[in-house]
């Protein structure tokens, strides 16, 4: 069987609704940068970087809709109904994304 990547945000997608359709629980996507901007989750990408993006067409202000040169870092947390976060991932390099298999167990453990 072939290995296939799925796209961080159409998992993160599938997991809310899983939940959804199977809990009563409820978890918010937030797949943007001012969404992560509200919780301090976003890389600034520094003036080289900028450059090259460019040269291969990839216009990050033009993405997000304003000047910022911003991206979202991955992050995700579960937080239950008193507000205490019970499980939180997070990574610096906005290429790594968590693993929603990590997620899954974290619920699991509830």
């Amino acid at each position: 069987m072939r290995s296939m990547s799925i796209p961080a945000r159409i998992c993160l997608a599938l997991v809310s609704f899983l939940l959804a359709a199977t809990t009563s629980l409820r978890a918010d996507v937030f797949t943007n940068v001012p969404e992560a901007a509200d919780y301090g989750l976003v890389y600034t990408l520094p003036e080289d970087l900028r450059k090259i993006y460019l040269q291969f067409g990839i216009d990050v202000p033009k993405h997000n809709g304003d000047n910022s040169w911003t991206l979202p870092l991955p992050a995700r947390y579960i937080i239950d109904r008193k507000g205490i976060a019970r499980y939180a991932e997070v990574s610096v390099d906005y290429t790594v994304r968590p693993e929603p298999e990590n997620t899954i167990a974290a619920l699991k453990g509830l």
